[in-house]
C-alpha cells in the first residue's frame, strides 16, 4: 500500500492546519485534502476520547498541535473549560491511542514545545520536558518537529528511536520585517534582552551582514518569589552608553508576559534609540496586553513582530503595534520533503540560505 502523507490536527492547531494543507497543496500542484477526519469528544465530567474515522493503516502520519492554545474550550462540571497545555498534551497521547500503531511512520509537529520551560533539575523539581519527550518515544513517534526549543539540549532525554529536530522562524520573521519596514540595515542594533537570548541575538547579526549586537544582563532575587517567579533586582544593558538615533531589534523566543523585554525596550529608549522592534517566535501574553499598549502609546517601542506557530488571540493581531508572521508555508516544506524522504535542513536551520535571502531584502 502507498505510504501515503496524512495530517492529524485537533482544534487547537485548525487554522494552521488548513494553511499547511493548502501550502503542501501549492507545492505538489494538487488539490488533495490531506487533513484526516477525526474528533476529540468530551465526556460531561471532563474526560475524553479521540475518534478517528478514516483509515491511517500504514500510511505517513504529521500530528500538528499548538499546546498553548487557552481558547479551546469545552462543557464539564456545570461550567466551561479551558484546555491548559497539560489537556492538549493528554489529547496528543489520545490520538496515537487511536491511531493504534496503524501508521507506518507518526511525526509530531509541536512548534511550541511541551513544557520547554522546565527542561533541567536545578534542586529538587521535576524533569518535565524531559519526561514528555521519553513518553512520545515510547509511544513510537518517529520524530518530533519543534521550534526555538528553550534548551535545545533537551534533545539529549531521547538519543535512541526518536528523531529530534528544533527549527527556527528567524528568517521568516526578518524577512517578513525587511519587506514592511524601512530600516537601514547599518543603523540597526540587535539586542538581547537577557544573556539566555544573546546567542539569538548574535545569530540574527551575523545573518544581516555582521551588523552590532549587545545584550541585558538580569539577576534574580531567589528568596523572594512573586506570581510563581523568582523577582528580578537587576536588568542593565550591555552595550554602549549611547544609542542615538540607532534603531533596535529586541530578539528573543518568546514573550511571556513581557516584562522583561518591556523593561528592556524602556531602558533602550532612555538611552536615545529611534525605533524599537520587538521579534519573537510565540508570543503568549500571559499577563494581556494592557501593559503593551500603554507602552506603545507612549512611543517606548514600535512593533511585536511574532509567528502564527503559537496561537495568538485575533484581537490582539489586530493591534497596531502587532504583526503576525506566517510560517505555515515552512511547517508544509518541512512535511511534504519529510513525506517524500527528502532533507529538511535548509528549513530548520539553512544559515546559509537564510543570508542568501536576506541578502536580496536588505535596504542600505
Amino acid at each position: 500500500m502507498e505510504n501515503k502523507l496524512k495530517l492529524i490536527v485537533p482544534e487547537n492547531f485548525r487554522e494552521f492546519g488548513q494553511r499547511v494543507n493548502k501550502k503542501i497543496n501549492l507545492i505538489r500542484q494538487t488539490d488533495e485534502n490531506y487533513i484526516v477526519d477525526m474528533e476529540l469528544p468530551r465526556f460531561s465530567n471532563g474526560e475524553g476520547k479521540c475518534v478517528i474515522n478514516e483509515s491511517v493503516r500504514n500510511q505517513d502520519v504529521y500530528i500538528l498541535t499548538d499546546i498553548s492554545n487557552y481558547d479551546v474550550t469545552y462543557k464539564a462540571q456545570r461550567g466551561i473549560q479551558h484546555m491548559m497545555p497539560d489537556e492538549h498534551n493528554q489529547d496528543i497521547k489520545r490520538i496515537i491511542s487511536a491511531i493504534n500503531g496503524h501508521a507506518s511512520r507518526l511525526t509530531l509537529v509541536m512548534p511550541l514545545l511541551y513544557q520547554s520551560r522546565q527542561e533541567k533539575r536545578t534542586i529538587r523539581e521535576s524533569l518535565d520536558c524531559a519526561m514528555a519527550l521519553q513518553a512520545l518515544e515510547r509511544y513510537n513517534v518517529s520524530e518530533i518537529i519543534t521550534f526555538d526549543a528553550h534548551n535545545p539540549t533537551v534533545e539529549n532525554a531521547v538519543p535512541n528511536k526518536m528523531t529530534f529536530s528544533n527549527g527556527y522562524a528567524t528568517e521568516d520573521l526578518i524577512s517578513d520585517f525587511l519587506i514592511k519596514e524601512n530600516v537601514d540595515i547599518n543603523n540597526l542594533f540587535v539586542v538581547g534582552p537577557d544573556m539566555g537570548a544573546r546567542s539569538k541575538a548574535k545569530f540574527l547579526a551575523d545573518i544581516l551582514g555582521g551588523i552590532r549586537y549587545g545584550n541585558f544582563e538580569k539577576r534574580r532575587n531567589y528568596e523572594k518569589v512573586e506570581n510563581g517567579k523568582n523577582r528580578i533586582e537587576y536588568h542593565a544593558f550591555v552595550g554602549p552608553e549611547k544609542l542615538d538615533g540607532t534603531d533596535i531589534i529586541l530578539f528573543d523566543d518568546m514573550i511571556s508576559s513581557g516584562t522583561t523585554i518591556l523593561d528592556a525596550a524602556k531602558k533602550l529608549k532612555e538611552r536615545g534609540a529611534s525605533k524599537i522592534y520587538i521579534m519573537v517566535t510565540f508570543a503568549s501574553f500571559t499577563d494581556g496586553v494592557d501593559k503593551f499598549n500603554e507602552f506603545y502609546e507612549k512611543g517606548i517601542f514600535d512593533k511585536v513582530y511574532s509567528t502564527n506557530l503559537a496561537y495568538v488571540p485575533d484581537e490582539y493581531k489586530a493591534l497596531p503595534w502587532f504583526e503576525s508572521v506566517d510560517c505555515s508555508l515552512r511547517v508544509a516544506q518541512i512535511i511534504s520533503n519529510l513525506n517524500e524522504g527528502k532533507s529538511i535542513r535548509e528549513y530548520l536551520n539553512g544559515k546559509e540560505e537564510m543570508a542568501e535571502k536576506v541578502k536580496s531584502l536588505k535596504r542600505f
